[in-house]
């Protein structure tokens, strides 16, 4: 397979999850919850191509018979960003290229985000790796399973915390890590060839890998909220997400 378009969507999904076996091929509303993560993502008219990328000849074999594209990718990767990396090469992307890492957990993802997630790339910025945060009540943010993010005025991130960053007595908004990435291509390379940093297994955030390499990442503001599926107690939150945005009709196409 080969593909020289200058934005390319990877969406990494694997079978195997201690809190949710399956998740991928979770059905929502008569579909796998990965056809419904790719079927927003096309949405994007950014992105020219858009692809699986996973580890499970179940998930692989279903992609197939959907004519959702996919790739088959190696069980050992530790990391959705490093799944990401191989599959950008088994498609042969090109040097210039840039690649965006989406969630495959995301079935209600907001095509709008991508655009956000691209548009520094888009206005010819000096960036290298773009995310997205959106801003959130420091009482509903308290929860560790959100990752905080501080960034300077232009832009860049400064760090990144499971914990309330910055500290305040005082009820102020702090700012919440959205985990879409984009990246040029020699920059996911650069990634893939750092070894896992002392801030990232401390705080169990890859993207700390990148800010102790002294590698700036560019975050973007953005009002969308974020839905992820963490166990199946949440797939009737997103189906009801799905019903009020389609007036009770939604079909994922």
């Amino acid at each position: 397979m080969n593909n020289n378009q200058s934005f390319i969507g990877i969406i990494p999904v694997r079978y195997g999850s201690s809190r949710f076996p399956g998740k991928p091929l979770t059905n929502i509303l008569g579909k796998p919850m990965f056809q419904h993560v790719y079927n927003q993502a096309v949405k994007c008219n950014l992105l020219k191509f858009v692809c699986l990328a996973t580890d499970d000849s179940r998930i692989f074999s279903t992609a197939e018979k959907l004519d959702v594209p996919v790739v088959m990718t190696s069980k050992e990767h530790k990391s959705g960003t490093d799944r990401v990396h191989e599959a950008a090469r088994i498609i042969n992307a090109a040097d210039d290229s840039i690649i965006v890492n989406i969630q495959g957990d995301e079935p209600v993802l907001e095509p709008e985000m991508l655009d956000q997630l691209l548009g520094p790339f888009v206005s010819r910025q000096k960036v290298s790796i773009t995310t997205l945060a959106r801003s959130m009540n420091r009482n509903e943010a308290s929860s560790t399973n959100l990752v905080k993010v501080v960034f300077s005025g232009t832009g860049r991130a400064m760090y990144f915390s499971r914990n309330m960053i910055p500290y305040s007595d005082e009820q102020t908004t702090c700012f919440v890590h959205i985990g879409l990435y984009a990246f040029r291509m020699g920059y996911l390379e650069k990634f893939k060839s750092l070894d896992q940093s002392r801030l990232e297994k401390i705080e169990r955030l890859e993207q700390l890998r990148l800010l102790d390499a002294d590698i700036p990442i560019h975050v973007v503001e953005t009002s969308h909220v974020s839905y992820g599926v963490d166990s199946p107690e949440d797939i009737e939150k997103v189906i009801k997400i799905m019903r009020e945005r389609n007036n009770e009709s939604y079909s994922g196409t």
